[in-house]
């Protein structure tokens, strides 16, 4: 096929995404519209609540009371929770309930947690993922990490900032297709109305809706699955019990050389991956501002004018401005070592190409369709400078790395599919 075909037929794809974009966005504004006059006209109660393990809807109902505690370290600062979508512990747990549910897909056997692994720190392991009807993703799934404390949701949508309103995208994006429930919102409906267990616990949680008379609706599942996302905070690696807690042998000198490394001026990691989630999109209760970034790491450089796979523009897909070519936001590092391979497509294999491309400057890529130098994107983050580095100092890099794992995290059973 000659290249101006192939090169239309890819522009006609990336037109044919960008609109379904602003389709699933106009229904995100519609909704999130109906979310506040909904939720103003309610009566909810914002109380903080311990997560619990629960098997019926009975008991979902006796926690409707219950005191909230996130069980957060006291270093740690709760996250920013929407006042129109107060948690609870019966909340959560529905929610818990419809994120491991595979009647939310078109197939019936595909749910949010075919992507997001609990093991896996909620990625799922692959370069990027098939939807629910096989239909290959071009973006690597994102660990939901303390998606909570995330000021922009996706990995470059400056305007997805809530995670009731991104939950709508794998719910009813057709391009390209997650669940795969656009149009089929009332037999969705009508199956969870039709189970009792559900149909109590979205009694308890939501009441009757005043004007339809009804609690299950497309509006109570994403603010449920939305609760349960921002339970899944991790805060208790090794790393934090020695940086935080005083355990001096928390980790191994080797890591602890890592961080030092990680915090340098030569390295330059800190700058995009600060704070107590190690990225510079964070918010929360303490914050003075809100943190947003997106960054081009030279990854890419197919025309030497710094493009990106036509696939995969990042923030230049909603702007249409060249200059927001090819930036990415940086995800949280924590649990980084579950979460292989890496970067917005999962191009990058392991933690040592990880630590070889920022070295380099930007990746270089030989041959073949996506062929460029990436340290010569003139698009690319001044702070991706290159620097150098020994075998020795990037094995101390990884072990840092690795002390951020938080093994509490993937075997929490209040996290764990409730369905099995």
């Amino acid at each position: 096929m000659p290249h101006s075909q192939k090169h239309k037929q890819k522009a006609s794809k990336g037109l044919l995404r960008w609109a379904n974009w602003l389709l699933t966005a106009i229904l995100v504004c519609c909704l999130s519209i109906e979310f506040e006059r909904a939720l103003n006209a309610a009566d909810f109660v914002a109380a903080d609540f311990v997560v619990a393990d629960l098997t019926t809807a009975s008991e979902a109902a006796s926690l409707s009371t219950d005191k909230f505690q996130w069980n957060l370290p006291h270093w740690v600062p709760k996250p920013v929770v929407p006042d129109n979508n107060p948690m609870s512990a019966a909340k959560v747990e529905l929610g818990r309930r419809l994120f491991y549910e595979p009647r939310l897909s078109v197939t019936g056997n595909f749910s949010c947690a075919s992507c997001h692994i609990q093991a896996l720190a909620f990625s799922d392991g692959q370069k990027t993922p098939l939807g629910a009807t096989g239909q290959a993703h071009s973006l690597n799934s994102m660990s939901l990490t303390n998606v909570a404390y995330n000021s922009v949701q996706t990995w470059a949508n400056p305007l997805m900032q809530h995670l009731e309103q991104q939950m709508l995208v794998p719910l009813f994006g057709e391009e390209p297709v997650e669940l795969g429930m656009a149009g089929k919102e009332n037999k969705l409906i009508q199956s969870l109305k039709e189970d009792p267990d559900y149909s109590a616990r979205f009694e308890q949680v939501f009441k009757a809706d005043q004007a339809t008379g009804e609690a299950v609706s497309v509006r109570n599942i994403s603010l449920a699955i939305a609760a349960f996302e921002r339970s899944l905070v991790s805060f208790k690696s090794p790393y934090d019990r020695y940086r935080y807690e005083g355990d001096r042998n928390a980790i191994s000198d080797s890591a602890k050389r890592g961080e030092a490394l990680f915090n340098s001026e030569r390295m330059e990691c800190f700058h995009c991956h600060s704070g107590l989630n190690f990225s510079d999109s964070t918010r929360h209760e303490r914050s003075g501002f809100t943190e947003v970034a997106f960054h081009n790491t030279g990854l890419y450089n197919l025309d030497a004018q710094g493009t990106y796979p036509l696939e995969n523009t990042g923030v230049h897909e909603v702007t249409l401005d060249p200059n927001d070519m090819g930036r990415f936001r940086a995800p949280t590092l924590r649990n980084i070592a579950l979460t292989a391979p890496y970067m917005h497509d999962g191009s990058i294999t392991s933690l040592s190409e990880v630590i070889d491309h920022y070295a380099a400057g930007g990746r270089t890529i030989e041959t073949g369709p996506h062929a460029g130098v990436g340290n010569n994107n003139p698009l690319k983050s001044s702070f991706i400078q290159g620097f150098s580095i020994t075998p020795s100092e990037k094995q101390d890099l990884i072990a840092f790395l690795e002390s951020l794992t938080d093994e509490t995290f993937i075997t929490n059973p209040a996290l764990s599919n409730p369905h099995q």
